[in-house]
């Protein structure tokens, strides 16, 4: 996985049924190879789904780095997301792809940045999902501004 010369999985590709876990193990497997360009492992967003899965980043990366393929990554993560409710990850899937920064924390103005370089026209996207999507050339539905 080269993230210097590609993008890893979108939010909302799911593996196992939770949407980011693609995406994070995408980071972590360039992060191995040492192409992980701009992006960031462990970020805020991978954090977000180590907590609800009960699973550690460092922990996930020694799994990356030592597998021969991506079944073995896949084989590791498994018993974590089947250790959940179908109705949580419904709930976790629902509710991450709506996402977005509180209004008037730092973060939100680090969003509003981004979109204003991304896609300043885009005032109807309010989720971080969204907004990578845009970033990594993706198509993002219209949606009725909030």
């Amino acid at each position: 996985m080269d993230l210097t010369k590609s993008y890893p999985a979108s939010v909302r590709e799911q593996m196992h049924g939770i949407v980011q876990l693609k995406r994070t193990i995408d980071k972590g497997k360039a992060l191995a190879a040492g192409t992980i360009g701009d992006y960031n492992y462990d970020c805020p967003m991978d954090k977000h789904l180590f907590a609800f899965l009960d699973l550690d980043g460092d922990t996930l990366l020694d799994v990356i780095k030592s597998a021969s393929n991506d079944s073995e990554i896949s084989e590791f993560v498994a018993p974590y997301v089947h250790a959940k409710e179908d109705s949580e990850i419904e709930a976790f899937n629902r509710d991450w792809l709506k996402y977005g920064p509180d209004k008037g924390s730092p973060q939100e103005g680090y969003f509003l940045k981004m979109r204003s370089e991304v896609a300043p026209d885009r005032t109807d996207v309010t989720a971080w999902a969204d907004l990578l999507d845009l970033d990594e050339k993706r198509p993002v539905p219209h949606r009725v501004a909030a």
